[in-house]
């Protein structure tokens, strides 16, 4: 094990790690393969350009996104000080200038005295302990080959198929219905809207006249048949979806009698409850088109969404079969992995993985002069950045799907007051948590 850490991507997550680790006296040298090699969608050299939106999302305690900046404000991020300094008028969000933030990213981190840049694409896992690989959703091919051969193929992915998620508060329980397939998993294993056929002919239709999202340049129009956007689906022909994941067989209705045209089935994100997965809804349609289409379904009127659903390019690892909470490999514990190719979505959740990579790395260097040389416990589950982190690691490796942060993923409150004084509480106690978490570090 080496005084130093060295770390792969000059991203959000990359940059992030690099910050955190350099700030608790720790030596990085960190690689950027641009300008050497740019990547399709990046237009400039610097250091964690943004390349979709300019917006960081919601500030308000009030969101998730809004606990998770609070979370990271209370690290110091990086990124957080640099969005502060470029930030645009965006009402209640956070954007920024896209030149200046990415400049005055790449200015503090050259001018770190403990950070070194190197210009230049890295081929292979480099040598070392321990290395952050946070080389973001365009890894370049090569890098990606090599991360294949230790992880096995099969836990590495190329195309991200998301579906939606949904408030579990929002949904009209005297319109949907619990069952399983033939009663198989129980009563209750998953939640259930029922369509008559005039009502799946409307969605059909919906599906069809929606606003879709155009593919990037670099995205081939190359879906696995396993992973079709429903409106693809839907092209194929007015009953495709009711033969195919709308197929009501099996499902009973405890409230009625007879049999639906087709069913729309629900699976829980959590125990409790609090958010529900859209099974099969992948799609490209836009977030207004999304909402538009889907509040149509019988039970879904005043949904709420946690996630809209997206199916993009995009490298990212089958974590829970994979990495420990620490963000290590668990077959290769020098190895950590941060960013969007841990299974996490966003700018922030990036630059979380990053932060939460950085000072598990920072530990195993330091480990002979801690007292404990153990790996740092895990920021509590009722955390944005302890959510995040059960999330991508003890998921269902059968059915992971990367995902944003949101309020379905923390433990619920008591339902008293309104939503907003729900999820402030629920931010209250993260923060609260949070900083009880922070006595525990070794090095804070």
């Amino acid at each position: 094990m080496t005084d130093s850490v060295t770390i792969v991507g000059g991203g959000f997550a990359g940059v992030e790690a690099a910050w955190q680790v350099a700030e608790r006296g720790v030596a990085v040298t960190l690689y950027e393969m641009r300008p050497v090699r740019n990547t399709p969608a990046h237009k400039t050299p610097d250091l964690a350009e943004p390349v979709c939106s300019n917006s960081l999302k919601a500030d308000s305690l009030a969101t998730a996104s809004g606990l998770l900046k609070a979370e990271l404000r209370a690290f110091d991020s990086l990124i957080l000080q640099a969005a502060d300094a470029t930030r645009v008028p965006a009402g209640q969000a956070l954007a920024v200038n896209r030149e200046e933030f990415a400049r005055e990213v790449t200015r503090r981190i050259d001018g770190h005295p403990r950070i070194s840049v190197v210009r230049e694409e890295v081929r292979t896992i480099p040598p070392g302990d321990p290395v952050i690989l946070a080389t973001g959703p365009l890894t370049s091919p090569d890098l990606a080959e090599a991360l294949g051969r230790i992880t096995r193929r099969e836990h590495l992915y190329f195309y991200d198929a998301v579906s939606p998620i949904v408030d579990g508060e929002s949904i009209d329980y005297d319109v949907a219905f619990f069952a399983s397939r033939y009663g198989k998993g129980g009563d209750d294993g998953y939640l259930n809207l029922g369509l008559s056929r005039e009502a799946y002919r409307a969605f059909h239709q919906n599906l069809l006249d929606a606003e879709k999202v155009p593919l990037h340049a670099f995205e081939a129009k190359k879906y696995f048949e396993g992973c079709l956007p429903i409106e693809v689906l839907a092209e194929r022909g007015e009953e495709t979806l009711a033969y195919g994941p709308m197929r009501p067989v099996g499902l009973i209705d405890p409230k009625r009698e007879g049999a639906y045209h087709a069913v729309v089935q629900l699976r829980r994100e959590n125990t409790a409850g609090s958010a529900y997965n859209l099974v099969g809804f992948q799609t490209k349609m836009t977030y207004p088109e999304q909402r538009r289409v889907f509040r149509s379904l019988p039970g879904m009127g005043e949904a709420v969404f946690f996630r809209y659903g997206s199916i993009h390019r995009n490298t990212f690892l089958n974590a829970p079969a994979l990495l420990l909470p620490s963000l290590q490999m668990r077959d290769a514990p020098r190895l950590f992995i941060a960013g969007q190719i841990t299974g996490v979505e966003g700018y922030l959740e990036s630059a979380a993985m990053g932060l939460l990579a950085g000072l598990n790395a920072v530990a195993r260097v330091r480990a002979d002069r801690l007292p404990d040389p153990s790996p740092l416990p895990p920021p509590p589950a009722a955390t944005a950045l302890g959510a995040l982190v059960a999330y991508i690691t003890g998921a269902d490796e059968k059915n992971f799907q990367p995902v944003n942060i949101h309020y379905g993923l923390l433990p619920p409150v008591p339902k008293k007051g309104s939503r907003e004084d729900r999820r402030r509480r629920v931010a209250d106690r993260a923060l609260k948590e949070l900083n009880e978490w922070r006595k525990c570090l070794p090095f804070d």
